[in-house]
């Protein structure tokens, strides 16, 4: 296999897992705010929130873009017919 391929394999592998926990970071800060809404919105539950979605923001941010990269250099490959 081609060097930068299992680099850009071993970099999609990466991307698809801090998608993963950037995007189950969010979701925790969606139920601790509709539980804080249900029940007592307490300031422990505000900043669990509010770390989650900064968290899972920097999780979130270089993998979309790296994952916009890793699909436009494989669409290059084919196009190109390597």
């Amino acid at each position: 296999m081609d060097e930068v391929r299992a680099t850009r394999r071993r970099v999609a592998k990466h991307v698809k897992r801090a998608k993963r926990i950037g995007y189950l970071l969010l979701l925790g800060a969606v139920v601790l705010v509709v539980v804080g809404l249900a029940g007592d919105l307490s300031t422990g539950i505000t900043t669990a929130a509010t770390v989650c979605l900064i968290v899972g923001s920097i999780f979130l941010a270089p993998a979309v873009i790296l994952g916009y990269a890793v699909n436009a250099a494989e669409r290059d490959d084919r196009e190109k017919g390597f």
